[in-house]
């Protein structure tokens, strides 16, 4: 490695964090020292601002009575707390989730340019989840214990996850998670969503101080979770994670997604479900850590 690479006079790194110092005055002066304003929110992923707007690529529609652009009438959007309970008598209501204590799926991952592998997933209450992936090179792992989650990938030791990594891990891993959306923001707000594979949606978002906010996409007619948008603060933005849910299906009397899309900036992946048991024994010894290797 070149050794000017390292130097901390090096212009690249210099101009670096007069850009951080100025992103970070931007949200103290301006928005209450909260998060608004991030590299991204000029830059979009480029070398340089993004400073000229971008050509439309629809022409804008027209009403055809008035010569006027359309507007439609806005139309009056329920509650939060509305919203959640649809949600939760969709899947069966609190009193048949309250009856699954363990859930072992497997399935199918798709991912890497259309290659598959088989996958596994083992949950048990309260709050216990293992995925397995058997990818080419070897197993990765994602895992909560019901207190702390740890990774592992092909050819690398065991990661024990930060604290991001175990609030949305502790997320995945709730069996009961309809029942418990209500507490996952200390308030919401709901909003018009954007249509997800030709359902019409309701978003909530779900807003606590000092945290990224959380997105929740509803299904207008079923009332069932099409997609939920969470995200983790870095010094260059928030970093999203978007899990899409589809093809419902009855298993002993709760209704589950047996396909989601976990698609993140780097990364996206499905996983398709084809078998599922539930109420089925599984040992906590397998939610647990390996140990860290002998050091030689």
């Amino acid at each position: 490695m070149d050794s000017h690479s390292t130097k901390d006079d090096k212009k690249p790194k210099l101009t670096a964090r007069k850009m951080m110092k100025m992103v970070f005055a931007l949200n103290k002066e301006n928005f209450e020292d909260q998060r608004e304003v991030t590299c991204y929110s000029c830059h979009r992923g480029a070398a340089k601002p993004v400073a000229t707007p971008v050509v439309a690529t629809e022409e804008l529609r027209l009403d055809a009575s008035s010569g006027n652009s359309s507007t439609a009438t806005p139309t009056a959007l329920p509650a939060a707390d509305q919203l959640f309970d649809k949600y939760l008598a969709a899947v069966g209501g609190a009193a048949a989730l309250q009856k699954i204590t363990s859930r072992i799926e497997k399935g199918t991952l798709s991912a890497f340019g259309g290659q598959h592998f088989p996958v596994e997933i083992y949950a048990k209450a309260p709050g216990k989840r293992l995925s397995i992936m058997h990818l080419r090179d070897g197993d990765s792992i994602t895992a909560f214990d019901g207190h702390s989650g740890w990774l592992s990938v092909p050819g690398r030791p065991p990661q024990i996850m930060n604290s991001a990594e175990n609030a949305a891990a502790q997320m995945d891993a709730d069996l009961y998670f309809p029942i418990h959306l209500k507490n996952l923001a200390q308030k919401f707000i709901v909003q018009s969503g954007e249509n997800i594979d030709g359902h019409d949606t309701r978003l909530v978002v779900g807003e606590t101080q000092g945290q990224p906010p959380l997105r929740l996409y509803f299904d207008s007619q079923s009332g069932w979770l099409l997609r939920l948008i969470r995200y983790t603060e870095t010094p260059l933005g928030r970093i999203p994670t978007q899990i899409d849910y589809a093809d419902y299906r009855d298993a002993d009397g709760v209704k589950v997604a047996f396909r989601w899309t976990l698609a993140r900036p780097d990364n996206r992946f499905t996983i398709q479900v084809d078998q599922l048991q539930q109420n089925v024994p599984v040992d906590d010894a397998k939610f647990k850590a390996p140990p860290p290797p002998a050091s030689s």
